[in-house]
């Protein structure tokens, strides 16, 4: 089968399209997805580059989620069949022509998407239902803040507390991403790069903050996040894209507040934990993107050949959604 191969850590130029061979089932429950589609993630250009190494025993191709059709199942498998639409979250190994996965961890693909939309959903919604309904318990009428509002993560949170009841707060780089925000739920909306967020958040909640933040950026808005946060608030902590060290840190603020900081990744959880999240989110969502409430957005999709192309362009940091490899 074909995958994309990795020479040597670096820029998207050090990705190439080679040949591997095909996968077989090594566990009786076991299933290999002929894959159609690949979701990119600000992860894999962080293992590309050798910043972030798969979990132990994960295939080190690059790809976390992936859409297609069950090529094969093994012996165990009972409830899904060769042929079948389905969905997943991976360790590793997206970007190929083959994936394999516990049939436990396995979605089925709503009727109504193609296999790039469905590609968009696994990482950005497993993530956002895991931190916002698992791990925080929003609540209606509560105000949420979600940093990257318009990135993959970012668009499917505001749809699943727009679903709770939530005022949503969003920021964003430009207008033009906002306006993606504001069309998904989004009430109020900051420009990071024209207005500091805190002093709208507090103008907007007279005063009070926001109850829980959703940030996929880290160090850099550490500090500004505690300001933003009520008593009581919750900062979910999921990415790092703006530095992992936070430098002269005063805990007073987070002690008389109350606040509570919850970090988390989802990559390396345990099969049993993936497969209970699985089921959860299944069991709440599904429906949703049936009846169209919920919505995967794509913003590009790339051929599989133009995978350093969809790189670049991940990194340029111009997505208002997901980009896609289309797997011929």
């Amino acid at each position: 089968m074909k995958a994309v191969l990795i020479s040597q850590f670096g820029p998207p130029e050090v990705l190439k399209i080679g040949e591997i061979p095909d996968l077989s089932i090594t566990h009786p429950e076991g299933v290999i997805i002929r894959v159609k589609a690949a979701g990119l993630n600000n992860a894999d250009l962080l293992q590309r580059m050798g910043r972030y190494p798969p979990p132990v025993g994960a295939s080190e191709i690059l790809g976390m989620e992936v859409a297609g059709e069950i090529l094969k199942t093994g012996s165990g498998v009972n409830e899904f069949r060769h042929g079948d639409r389905v969905m997943a979250l991976l360790p590793g190994g997206g970007y190929a022509e083959q994936a394999k996965i516990l049939e436990a961890q396995l979605m089925p693909i709503p009727r109504r998407l193609s296999f790039e939309e469905a590609a968009a959903i696994p990482e950005a919604f497993l993530t956002s239902f895991l931190e916002l309904i698992e791990l925080a318990k929003i609540k209606k009428n509560e105000n949420i803040l979600i940093h990257a509002g318009a990135s993959g993560v970012g668009t499917a949170a505001i749809q699943i507390a727009r679903c709770i009841g939530t005022r949503i707060f969003a920021t964003a780089s430009s207008e033009e991403k906002l306006e993606v925000c504001k069309e998904l739920g989004a009430e109020v909306l900051i420009n990071y790069r024209k207005n500091d967020f805190v002093e709208k958040v507090l103008e907007a909640t007279n005063q009070k903050g926001v109850d829980c933040i959703l940030d996929l950026v880290g160090a850099v808005h550490f500090h500004r996040n505690i300001e933003a946060l009520s008593l009581g608030g919750r900062l979910l902590l999921v990415g790092l894209s703006g530095g992992a060290v936070v430098e002269k840190m005063d805990l007073h603020k987070i002690l008389s507040k109350r606040i509570q900081i919850i970090g988390s990744t989802l990559r390396a959880r345990s099969d049993s934990e993936k497969t209970a999240l699985v089921r959860k989110f299944c069991e709440f969502a599904l429906p949703l993107f049936e009846s169209g409430q919920l919505k995967p957005i794509v913003d590009r999709v790339f051929e599989f050949s133009h995978v350093v192309e969809a790189h670049r362009y991940l990194e340029s940091r111009q997505n208002k959604g997901k980009v896609i490899l289309r797997i011929p």
